[in-house]
């Protein structure tokens, strides 16, 4: 029989009080705890939860994002698969869940409801509604993943309502996606059952939803950072709170992860116990999670840290087992196989041609730190009859190529991402992973496409002096290497498309989600530019 007894200052989040104890567990579980009149220097408290995550955005696997994760107290996910779904379907989620069970690591996964997200994109895979009761009837299966398809809930799309009922058939909640939307919209969508949204980039809109008694989950990813916006909300909504990172790529993970959350509010002032609850307590509740909160019967799971302030992770305890301490993981990376679906041919610098059609173009306009874009309008920039790249007022050409099979490649022009020479391109591109590319001009664009064929799926940059690639071959969006190794192959290539002139603060994960048409308000996909506002297509020029 396993015993031992951690002695420290525990943290309650139940009494909301803090008191020297005694904790025994025996076979990963906590058979006591003892008040005691000892002094200690440290404190345990319930680890870290990410309330909703795509673990493949990190281009890692379960496993490896396991062994990184706990060295910053994350003991679990509430991971949405939904990136490689989109990619290989059930098989695909079949692969996350089987992964992540060869860790001492709390992952919950969802069953992805919007495989592919709109019919306006081409993705490797179908998920129907057939298949969305199958995986929900799984006790694997947590909870209905984010429905991103808002117009098909608020006008009751036949399939989608299968979906949620499937759902709420199996008493399991449904994650929400509905950026931007308020008012009436925002009720009917909320109403049809769904309880949670991780999109809101505004106060009121937030507020509104609060208000509406949605669970807000606070994002600070690689891409989208909505924490210093929303975080005051925890004050008037300390219960319906959770933090999240939804997308971090490898670098920002080594880095730190939900505990950056807890020590910027701690920080700024905000009550403790209503921060460490939003990173912890309130994701348990809400999806109820049997992750232990130190509290006697529970499950071992919890982390010691230095002191209140600083939240330095120390050790981090899993079901009784210490998984990591000091910031040495005890996890160890784990052979994995290669699964994809990855079937285009090499492109040519003539695909990535425009042929002038107007004087003036509609144009992406990519705000830092947000997954939202603008429309904007330029001047055609017109060279022999075809609308180039306008390099001197950073109008860049950007193009998504079909990864599944051969098609003509969409073409348009965004801004504000700020390349004075060469081109990045990736297939970690939301939500289908198709190649996304943005260029100064078609030759290099075409390189760097070619070398994410090469590879099967990767991130790159080309000019006309050098051709990199980050290889990510498991489903176009992931490495089998280790964290380290696949973190400085991306900075490498993040230094490079800075050095060449980006100013995003995360290009390539900017990048990643220009193909999203979820997101209001420009976006492009594999067939054609779209209006996330009107949910349609539009031209890239515009009738004059």
């Amino acid at each position: 029989m396993s015993e031992f007894i951690v002695k420290a200052n525990l943290v309650d989040l139940i009494l909301k009080e803090i008191y020297p104890a005694e904790v025994t567990i025996v076979e990963n579980k906590i058979v006591s705890i003892k008040k005691t009149n000892e002094t200690y220097s440290t404190y345990i408290l319930p680890g870290f939860i990410d309330a909703h995550v795509h673990v493949e955005s990190s281009m890692l696997v379960p496993s490896e994002f396991a062994r990184v994760a706990v060295k910053h107290g994350t003991i679990g996910t509430i991971s949405d698969p939904h990136e490689i779904a989109n990619v290989l379907g059930i098989e695909g989620v079949d692969f996350m869940i089987n992964n992540a069970k060869q860790v001492p690591f709390h992952f919950y996964f969802g069953a992805p409801s919007c495989v592919p997200a709109t019919e306006f994109e081409t993705s490797g895979a179908v998920i129907n509604a057939k298949q969305i009761g199958e995986l929900m009837a799984r006790p694997e299966i947590v909870y209905l993943a984010e429905m991103m398809n808002f117009p098909g809930v608020i006008y009751k799309n036949e399939e989608v309502l299968k979906k949620l009922e499937h759902a709420k058939n199996h008493n399991k909640p449904i994650d929400g996606h509905a950026p931007g939307l308020m008012g009436e919209e925002m009720k009917t969508y909320f109403n049809a059952g769904i309880t949670t949204d991780h999109e809101c980039f505004k106060y009121d809109e937030a507020l509104q939803k609060l208000e509406h008694g949605v669970k807000v989950l606070i994002r600070e990813g690689s891409a989208a950072k909505n924490f210093d916006v929303l975080i005051p909300l925890i004050e008037k909504f300390p219960e319906q709170i959770m933090f999240c990172c939804d997308d971090a790529h490898p670098d920002n993970l080594l880095e730190g992860h939900i505990n950056k959350h807890v020590k910027k509010a701690i920080a700024l002032g905000y009550n403790m116990y209503d921060v460490l609850k939003a990173s912890s307590y309130n994701v348990i509740k809400h999806y109820n999670l049997p992750i232990g909160l130190i509290q006697v019967g529970d499950n071992a799971d919890f982390i010691e840290v230095n002191n209140l302030n600083d939240f330095e992770v120390l050790k981090t305890f899993i079901k009784g087992e210490l998984v990591s301490e000091n910031r040495n993981s005890f996890i160890k990376t784990i052979d994995t196989e290669t699964v994809n679906n990855f079937n285009c041919s090499l492109k040519n610098p003539r695909d990535f041609q425009l042929p002038v059609k107007g004087n003036h173009v509609r144009v992406i306009e990519v705000l830092d730190g947000q997954l939202i874009t603008n429309e904007i309008h330029s001047e055609t920039l017109n060279k022999n009859g075809f609308a180039e790249a306008d390099v001197e007022n950073d109008v860049l050409k950007i193009a998504v190529v079909n990864r599944y099979f051969d098609a003509p490649v969409s073409v348009a022009f965004i801004k504000n991402v700020g390349l004075k020479q060469g081109a990045i391109a990736s297939c970690v591109a939301h939500d289908c992973h198709n190649i996304v590319v943005v260029g100064t001009n078609d030759d290099d664009m075409c390189k760097a496409v070619n070398l994410v064929v090469n590879s099967k799926g990767g991130i790159s940059l080309a000019n006309r002096d050098e051709e990199l690639v980050l290889e990510l071959p498991i489903a176009g969006i992931m490495s089998h290497k280790c964290a380290e190794e696949v973190a400085q192959g991306y900075i490498t290539l993040d230094r490079r498309s800075k050095e060449l002139g980006s100013k995003l603060r995360a290009p390539y994960m900017s990048l990643s989600f220009m193909a999203l048409l979820v997101i209001p308000q420009l976006k492009l996909s594999d067939k054609g530019l779209f209006n996330g506002n009107s949910f349609s297509f539009t031209d890239v020029f515009i009738k004059e």
